[in-house]
């Protein structure tokens, strides 16, 4: 598969739809069994508040995972990201209720890095509960 947003068609400042992601407990149990990351942090509330943490909280492979789909589906092929990185800022708390936590997306292209390789920088800004959860988020994308 192959990006189905052209280079040509892109231009700096370029805003990506923006996503809302819902996080919940059971979320974070499933992506336990996917992950392997059984740390009990995600998913024992008297755990994690032992070792001075709020509450339970998100992985933060999971977070990241989330904030890239903004960036996949807009390119319409994951394939096409081909550098991706982020440093986590903040956790994303998961209370205990059926609402649980949000992971709020949007990103903007940030520079047409190489118009040989069609490639572009997306810079995305990810918040839960108002907070900034990553920082430094950034992916490389190549364009068709």
């Amino acid at each position: 598969m192959t990006a189905t947003i052209a280079y040509a068609d892109v231009e700096l400042g370029t805003e990506l739809p923006a996503q809302s992601f819902p996080v919940r407990r059971d979320t974070l149990v499933r992506y336990a069994g996917a992950s392997g990351d059984f740390n009990p942090i995600h998913w024992n509330e008297r755990f994690a508040r032992e070792v001075g943490l709020p509450d339970v909280i998100a992985h933060g492979m999971f977070t990241m995972a989330c904030a890239v789909r903004v960036v996949t589906d807009w390119a319409g092929d994951p394939a096409a990201v081909i550098e991706y990185g982020v440093r986590f800022t903040k956790p994303v708390i998961v209370p205990d209720d059926d609402e649980g936590a949000r992971i709020e997306v949007s990103a903007k292209v940030a520079a047409k890095l190489d118009d040989d390789a069609r490639t572009v920088r997306v810079d995305l800004t990810a918040t839960s509960a108002g907070q900034k959860v990553l920082g430094m988020a950034r992916a490389v994308v190549r364009l068709a």
